[in-house]
């Protein structure tokens, strides 16, 4: 297995929605995304899969020097070997690959997030960075787009944290930010013992209408020139609200349940982003 192939089967394995976001790319770009998106598959794994914090901190100080590595041109893992061809063509700022450590071990540190504000720094660095670095491959002439990336970057975060908010209380995590579960009168007991009722609901609908909002901020900020060369943040976005629309069809029962696109759809969708942009 050479270092693209191994990024591929981390991040974009048939069917899921990174395969079909990068499909009509062409194939410079579409390599870059898959190694960008497989290294944050790589950390993610690191907080994910150790169950004790100091492990998982010498593995994620491990990744900060691969990334070190990386930009001094001597790599040695499959990511930032793909990594470094993807630089060859395309820009991307060591800064943003740091901050994606970063966001992630503030999840060996803290399960909590007393308000929005808090949560939105662990969105910007485990998500916009990532966003803002795929824009920038894709290419982008306004100064608008920037702005766009960021944003979007933060409203597909902000989906996944709805999605994944039944898997993540069952592993002692919660990113619904505190001060909203107060508001509506929703306990962390409710959430570990997956208690769907009105309460939640209406929670987890607040949290929907604030990642659509945020969504439909990042398209007003897209500049027109850039729509066509940024149709795979669109696509990947896009994806990300159809499957927002499931959950919010299914009464918004992720504490007990999962949700996803069947591929079908995603590629429907994809389809859709890149010839109507």
């Amino acid at each position: 297995m050479n270092d693209n192939d191994y990024c591929v089967q981390k991040a974009a394995a048939p069917g899921s929605s990174l395969y079909y976001a990068t499909l009509f790319l062409d194939a410079p770009r579409q390599q870059a995304l898959i190694a960008l998106h497989a290294f944050r598959r790589e950390i993610y794994d690191v907080v994910r899969n150790c169950l004790d914090i100091e492990p998982a901190r010498a593995k994620l100080a491990w990744w900060r020097m691969q990334v070190g590595a990386l930009y001094e041109g001597h790599p040695d893992h499959p990511v930032t070997k793909s990594l470094s061809t993807a630089l060859l063509n395309f820009p991307m700022a060591q800064e943003q690959l740091q901050e994606v450590i970063d966001g992630y071990e503030m999840d060996l540190d803290r399960g909590r997030y007393e308000d929005f504000k808090a949560l939105q720094l662990y969105c910007y660095r485990v998500s916009s960075t990532i966003s803002s670095s795929s824009s920038g491959v894709l290419g982008y002439e306004g100064r608008g787009t920037a702005r766009f990336a960021h944003e979007i970057g933060l409203a597909m975060q902000l989906i996944d944290i709805i999605r994944d908010a039944g898997l993540d209380a069952r592993q002692g995590r919660i990113y619904l930010p505190l001060d909203e579960l107060q508001r509506f009168g929703v306990s962390e007991d409710d959430l570990f013992n997956a208690r769907h009722d009105d309460k939640t609901r209406l929670l987890l609908d607040f949290q929907s209408q604030r990642a659509r909002s945020l969504f439909q901020n990042a398209l007003s900020l897209l500049d027109a020139a850039d729509s066509k060369s940024q149709r795979f943040l669109l696509a990947f976005a896009t994806m990300q609200i159809r499957l927002l629309d499931e959950i919010e069809r299914d009464g918004f029962r992720v504490l007990d349940r999962g949700h996803s696109l069947t591929p079908v759809r995603k590629l429907w969708t994809v389809s859709r982003t890149w010839l109507g942009a």
